[in-house]
């Protein structure tokens, strides 16, 4: 059976995937500004932030991205992003029209939170002589770590959509109740999950990029 790595298209191949979402991004920004839309914007506008911070953690920091690394941070960005626009002169959205979608774009951005979560943990492993740290423990901390992050997201949803409805302005970021909260948190599991199963096959380089910096601080 082929590996997950050898199933993935070339590094070519990702890197235009890649450079193709940031163009689309690039393109719903200026969708948002046309409709005259702040959710449109400002979503798309923090997508391209992020996706702008693989070549600056390789730049100024010497952590390698690989390219599927970059094009999982501009997979999950790009798709949230998306999920926003919805369809020319509709008033509906990937969101509120196809159930799987807020489920898809919440695990995909908690399995970037656990990848940091894990590789920032892991490098601090290999750093510290005194510190030894179970690959068990690693998975639960990694949980622990994506769940506190939902919840403080879940917080700032909250908060962003009462202020929307007090001062009468469409809201960045929506809730749809409670049943939908309990399964953001199902969702983020699934991909903090996959991260403690199978992170140590993709990042083993960022966490011992992050180590060497550790390293280097403490000479």
């Amino acid at each position: 059976m082929r590996s997950l790595a050898s199933r993935l298209p070339s590094k070519r191949r990702q890197r235009q995937l890649t450079y193709l979402m940031e163009v689309g991004l690039i393109g719903m920004l200026f969708v948002g500004i046309d409709r005259g839309n702040a959710g449109i914007v400002i979503n798309t506008a923090v997508a391209l932030a992020v996706t702008q911070l693989p070549p600056v953690l390789e730049r100024d920091y010497e952590i390698p991205m690989d390219p599927r690394l970059t094009l999982w941070i501009t997979t999950a960005v790009f798709l949230h992003a998306f999920g926003t626009v919805g369809l020319p002169g509709g008033t509906t959205t990937l969101y509120t029209d196809v159930w799987w979608w807020d489920h898809l774009t919440h695990a995909l951005s908690a399995s970037l939170v656990a990848a940091a979560g894990y590789a920032t943990v892991r490098a601090f492993d290999e750093h510290a002589d005194g510190v030894h740290l179970p690959q068990r423990f690693i998975a639960v901390f990694i949980l622990l770590f994506v769940l506190a992050f939902g919840v403080l997201w879940e917080i700032l949803e909250f908060a962003i959509a009462l202020s929307a409805d007090t001062f009468g302005i469409d809201a960045v970021l929506t809730q749809y109740g409670l049943g939908d909260t309990m399964l953001d948190f199902v969702f983020n599991s699934i991909g903090a999950l996959l991260v403690a199963l199978w992170g140590g096959a993709y990042l083993t380089d960022v966490s011992g990029a992050i180590r060497e910096r550790f390293d280097s601080r403490a000479d």
